[in-house]
């Protein structure tokens, strides 16, 4: 299989030939992962009963599918990334403004996959063979986990693909396979000596919602466009592409969450949940637990891979595709090795979810906002002019920034960021009772300041080329 020559160029439409099932695939495979699972947990080890936990999760990943699920049609007309096709309405240049926000995510997910992925291998090698625990073998299981994953995230779009479609069945089936192994230890409340993180039953449950719930579609923010820029939308209608975008999202997230929050009942998981998890598996169970370790986390953190490579090349016009990859996988596994001897799960996990969703979500409502008042209509060349190291367009606005959308974007970031309850408590927190609601104050502060400033704005021309068609 040839390695994947295009950055954030636009796919011609000759090799546009993926489909709704090919994202249903993807979203789904890539997803049935240690690294969603563990997201299960953290309303375990906030002290929630298994009520508290299957709602904030439910209502946290609804929540965000209605959010995240229209961005996959800006890719759907544009044919590039989704930080690039932002652009439509940050300026060709200002359109950085979702490469960084999408390198952060895809960064702090990839990292996470690996880490978990890593403990949970090691772990269950020490249970089958005795192999010891030390700094030196998670060292090297990280290596190899990185270094199969870099493959996948190099060869790019096509090969991901395949281990996607193959991961969602043979995942789905190990899955399963531990709903029945885990079972005998099954609970419904939460571990001994838990208490609700925020003292209190709703606050806690909100927590929940935002960082085991939104948090997954938010991740997907800025990678829904690396595959739907392959999907034709002259063979498929953008209602069928949106409802197979909800549908993979709700599948491919809830199913591995709503494990992660059933084993961690069962192993009875508080403050960690790899070695928990591990030792309450029966041995009959332990090479499937290998597997899902092993295979999940290639392909999960393949894709991030792959979208980190996008981003940086995006950053960094000069670069290629696999040189950018190449960069961005040598910093992942940094922080991998940060994650595990360094960070505190559980906080870090916590804090690296809710600051970059506070920070991602104004961006998003701002491209969704561009999106619908342009009609979906674009000048996919002129999305292009700063990959080209040109000039000129018409999403130039001053200097290749839209000041609108950017300052839009920095009032709804820094609203959400004072909104956050991480160790570190932002002010706006008094006035919601000590609940995060950093998401919500983020999303509406960025798109209110969005629609002030550009209410007398004038539309794109490319929109009213497309309209008087």
């Amino acid at each position: 299989m040839p390695t994947e020559q295009r950055g954030v160029d636009t796919i011609p439409e000759g090799e546009r030939t993926s489909g709704p099932r090919d994202l249903m695939s993807i979203l789904l495979g890539s997803n049935l992962c240690l690294g969603v699972v563990i997201f299960g947990w953290l309303p375990v080890s906030y002290g929630l009963g298994m009520a508290g936990a299957v709602t904030s999760i439910v209502a946290g990943t609804v929540a965000g599918v209605v959010v995240t699920a229209p961005l996959a049609l800006v890719s759907l007309r544009t044919g590039t990334n989704l930080s690039t096709s932002s652009g439509a309405a940050f300026g060709v240049r200002g359109r950085l403004v979702g490469s960084v926000v999408g390198l952060l995510l895809s960064l702090g997910y990839t990292a996470l996959t690996l880490w978990i992925g890593g403990d949970v291998t090691v772990s269950t090698l020490a249970r089958l063979t005795g192999l010891p625990t030390g700094g030196a073998v998670h060292t090297a299981v990280y290596a190899v986990l990185a270094a199969l994953t870099v493959v996948g995230a190099v060869y790019g779009y096509q090969l991901l693909l395949r281990m996607s479609k193959a991961l969602a069945v043979v995942m789905t089936a190990l899955l399963v396979a531990g709903l029945f192994a885990y079972a005998p230890h099954l609970t419904t409340r939460a571990p001994a000596h838990t208490p609700y993180l925020l003292g209190s039953f709703w606050p806690t449950w909100l927590l929940s919602a935002v960082t085991a719930g939104l948090s997954g579609p938010v991740a997907f923010i800025t990678l829904l466009g690396d595959y739907t820029r392959y999907v034709s939308p002259r063979r498929h209608g953008r209602h069928t592409v949106y409802a197979a975008t909800c549908a993979g999202l709700f599948a491919g997230l809830l199913v591995p969450q709503l494990f992660g929050t059933y084993t961690a009942y069962a192993a009875h998981a508080a403050l960690d949940y790899a070695g928990p998890l591990v030792a309450a598996s029966p041995g009959w169970y332990l090479v499937p637990l290998l597997v899902v370790a092993l295979a999940g986390s290639v392909g999960n953190s393949g894709l991030m891979l792959y979208s980190m490579g996008l981003d940086l090349d995006a950053i960094l016009p000069r670069a290629t595709r696999v040189r950018a990859t190449l960069v961005v996988a040598v910093v992942a596994t940094v922080f991998v090795f940060v994650g595990h001897f360094a960070w505190d799960a559980q906080n870090a996990m916590t804090t690296f979810v809710l600051l970059l969703t506070a920070v991602g979500m104004p961006w998003a409502v701002i491209t969704l906002i561009a999106h619908r008042r342009t009609g979906g209509v674009y000048d996919a060349d002129a999305l292009q002019v700063f990959n080209r190291r040109s000039r000129g367009g018409v999403y130039w606005y001053r200097a290749g920034w839209n000041p609108r959308a950017t300052l839009a974007w920095a009032v709804g970031a820094a609203v959400g960021l004072c909104g956050v309850s991480t160790p570190y408590e932002g002010p706006l927190l008094r006035l919601t009772g000590g609940i995060d609601c950093s998401f919500v104050l983020s999303g509406l502060a960025g798109g209110a300041v969005y629609l002030v400033l550009t209410r007398t704005a004038p539309v794109p021309a490319a929109a009213l080329a497309g309209e008087s068609a």
